[in-house]
């Protein structure tokens, strides 16, 4: 069992990315590998909404979008973390999920694949970012792991990041709840299968002439 984790930070070695290690240390201590992808620092282009992604499986843009999909379609769960600029995420994290979740939407089941979200910031904001990526995993029928608090680790660099005693505990218990949703939903899929997921309505509101 596997999560997927992206770093949507350009500082490699910041406050995001020790969060993050934490979360991922858990994981690894309750059997869950981890893999980690880095973007913040790469040049990813936003969605277009040109749709070639429909008709040919992968995203018109060949970058870490198409790179990543593989890599998603065989994990267990997804753990996404971000600074907070303006109260939301990291402008690169946001293009490369919406092109992601997009690009993907035919050709990776999503289902019980558990989501969680890291934001780290200074002081405030974390909260709104957090819903940022929340949305992505609810409206693809993935869980979504909690803590024993908002997932979220505050300070200006790494070494502050030390101090939040509180963000780094939530980080701990945010890996052992993702690795026991994870190992619970596959013992369940293995004894009675993923639910169903109904997909054929399709609600719009265009009108003719």
């Amino acid at each position: 069992m596997k999560v997927l984790v992206i770093n949507g930070s350009p500082h490699l070695n910041g406050c995001t990315d020790r969060g993050l290690r934490e979360v991922e240390s858990a994981l690894l201590s309750n059997g869950i590998e981890v893999e980690r992808i880095n973007i913040g620092n790469k040049d990813i282009r936003g969605c277009i909404g040109c749709n070639f992604c429909r008709q040919h499986g992968r995203c018109v843009f060949n970058d870490s979008v198409n790179e990543t999909a593989p890599k998603f379609a065989t994990a267990d769960g997804l753990l996404v973390g971000s600074p907070v600029y303006y109260a939301g995420c990291n402008g690169q994290l946001l293009a490369f999920l919406d092109r992601l979740f997009y690009s993907t939407s035919g050709t990776i089941d999503k289902t019980m694949k558990v989501g969680a979200a890291v934001l780290s910031s200074r002081r405030a904001g974390s909260t709104s970012a957090f819903d940022e990526i929340n949305k992505y995993f609810t409206i693809s029928a993935m869980p979504i792991a909690s803590s024993t608090y908002w997932n979220e680790v505050h300070g200006f660099t790494a070494g502050d990041v030390e101090l939040d005693l509180e963000g780094l505990q939530t980080m701990r218990n945010l890996g052992r709840n993702m690795a026991f949703m994870i190992k619970a939903f596959s013992a369940a899929k293995k004894s009675s299968g993923l639910p169903a997921q109904e997909r054929s309505s399709f609600t719009s509101f265009h009108t003719e002439g």
